[in-house]
């Protein structure tokens, strides 16, 4: 999820930093929004606020494929290094077991929901049981990079294109207009539409295309196709409601391989390569913000946490006002900010243990071997 980039050899760009903390606050009001029940269901009435979430809903529901396209579009003109996949599984490790340790040592280890054995699984073998989908399917992804990238460095431009246009086939098109679940279609909930849309950052990173020619045309890309989802998840809500059927299809205008949830990504994703952040304190700010996102993550998503942050934050703000569209939004606010900022000095911490377990052991045989392996790769 991270920009391979490094700070000391080139400073990180502050626009795809910014939209990589953006990309997280959409994320983490994702959740909110699942967590705090608000959404429409099928079947029972809607609120007001149900409706606003749902709106809510599809201005927000980009983030995911925009924190990907960022990752595909640096990955795929630098070298994949061990050394970033071992520290990327060991950050994962660190959320998954301090965690797990710290809510089982306080008592509040939540284990009614899976049996023993199952649950230690789950924290030994975090990416193989999908503690975290999306660790996962990003790291299958990171792994395949250096195949993707050589792939993307020898064919064609219209080979690449012809690869690209048959996955979002397989991937997007297809199931955002036949109303039926594939079984091959798991939402973009997966590794395969990762690569799909790694191959799309490669392709507009090597073009250096132009997506919808300007920042004005991105935005408006953006804009319409965040209100298309939304017209069409409330609309077929209200179709299932009173006349029945399309019930799936309702679900489908939030499915991250969706034909607008795609084009509203690549249209917030091209409004920030034209954006230009000034070089000044709120360019240092995202620079150290942006790498410790998927530590946001990685802490409000662990097992333990996930179905439980919404309830603690409402110990300490309030119940979620269903009741109120404004009191509900500024309870969604100050939730998204509290969890993104806890998460940001959690991961701060972690980076710093990091940091220093790599100045102690860089001379060990270990390390020696990984910075071996990573001049191999080169």
């Amino acid at each position: 999820m991270e920009s391979t980039q490094s700070p000391s050899v080139k400073k990180r760009e502050p626009n795809f930093e910014l939209l990589r903390v953006i990309a997280m606050l959409m994320i983490i009001t994702l959740h909110y929004n699942t967590h705090s029940d608000a959404l429409l269901h099928l079947g029972v009435p809607a609120s007001a606020v149900n409706i606003f979430a749902n709106i809510m809903e599809a201005f927000v529901i980009t983030g995911v494929n925009v924190y990907v396209l960022l990752s595909g579009f640096f990955l795929s003109k630098g070298k994949v290094k061990m050394s970033r996949i071992i520290t990327l599984i060991c950050q994962v490790y660190f959320y998954t077991l301090i965690i797990s340790i710290v809510m089982a040592a306080v008592g509040a280890s939540s284990g009614v929901k899976y049996d023993s054995l199952y649950k230690a699984v789950e924290y030994i073998f975090p990416i193989s049981s999908e503690h975290y989908w999306f660790v996962t399917a990003y790291i299958i992804m990171y792994v395949l990079a250096p195949v993707m990238n050589a792939a993307v460095e020898r064919l064609t431009r219209k080979q690449m294109k012809t690869v690209i246009f048959m996955l979002l086939t397989c991937f997007c098109f297809v199931k955002s207009v036949v109303p039926v679940l594939f079984p091959t279609d798991h939402f973009g909930y997966d590794y395969g539409w990762f690569i799909c849309l790694y191959l799309i950052a490669a392709y507009v990173r090597k073009y250096n295309v132009v997506l919808f020619y300007n920042a004005r045309n991105s935005a408006l890309v953006f804009l319409i196709s965040c209100a298309v989802i939304a017209t069409m998840s409330i609309s077929l809500y209200y179709i299932n409601f009173n006349w029945g059927g399309f019930a799936h299809f309702q679900e489908v205008p939030f499915n991250l391989n969706f034909f607008f949830t795609l084009t509203g990504s690549l249209g917030l994703f091209s409004f920030f390569r034209f954006f230009r952040m000034r070089e000044n304190r709120a360019a240092d700010v995202v620079r150290f913000l942006g790498p410790l996102t998927f530590g946001v993550y990685l802490l409000h998503m662990h097992v333990e946490i996930r179905d439980r942050w919404v309830e603690w934050m409402e110990h300490l703000i309030g119940e979620v006002p269903m009741y109120s569209v404004p009191l509900f939004a500024w309870h969604a606010i100050r939730s998204i900010v509290i969890v993104f900022l806890a998460g940001i000095f959690v991961d701060w911490i972690r980076k710093m243990i990091f940091d220093y377990v790599g100045r102690v052991m860089h001379d060990t045989w270990l390390f020696k071997k990984v910075r071996q392996l990573d001049e191999e790769l080169d």
